[in-house]
């Protein structure tokens, strides 16, 4: 995606508690930091966190923002059906509408005016290994498709955002992230 400007791009990440959703957008948040972009993370989860539902949404742009809300996105990630449910009808027309299709059939999504892109992320986070990296795999789809962020931003944010408990789980989330980015490359090709 082009960014001129007057570019400003509003995304929103939808899931369960546990999906990871929240770092997804930590990390996209900080990549566009690193590049100097302006940016807003706003999180929202309920209060049961793992298993209830968790959102965030995330405005890049190279002017200032005025409101991190984002009521018509540009671009949605949706971990589950639930989250597909109640984000399709806010992505604007011709947006991108990512879905994790190892939960979600893809009969699901009714918009035909949305780009749709079907990701079998926790079978491919399986493949690489460790099923709790589903949440990189999207990203890394995202970060691929959309050119949002560089994905070495994305990489660079890791220490960042997780935990130094967790540093030693960057090579992990960093080979997801490849692992999502190649699928869309694969997919593209389809």
């Amino acid at each position: 995606m082009e960014k001129t400007d007057g570019f400003r791009h509003g995304t929103i990440i939808a899931g369960f508690g546990g999906q990871g959703v929240l770092i997804i957008g930590n990390l996209l948040a900080y990549a566009a930091m690193i590049e100097g972009r302006e940016v807003t993370y706003l999180p929202i989860y309920g209060v049961e966190m793992r298993g209830g539902t968790a959102n965030c949404t995330i405005v890049i742009s190279n002017r200032r923002i005025g409101s991190p809300i984002v009521m018509r996105p540009h671009s949605a990630i949706v971990m589950n059906l639930p989250s597909l449910l109640k984000y399709e009808p806010h992505v604007v027309e011709g947006g991108l509408l990512i879905i994790n299709s190892s939960l979600i059939d893809p009969r699901e999504a009714k918009r035909g005016d949305l780009e749709h892109l079907f990701v079998p992320a926790n079978e491919l986070a399986i493949e690489s290994g460790n099923a709790r990296l589903a949440n990189m795999i999207v990203l890394g789809a995202f970060v691929e498709k959309t050119k949002l962020v560089e994905m070495d931003s994305v990489i660079h944010s890791f220490e960042k955002v997780l935990d130094k408990k967790y540093h030693s789980m960057i090579p992990a989330n960093v080979e997801a992230l490849k692992k999502g980015a190649a699928f869309v490359r694969s997919y593209s090709q389809t």
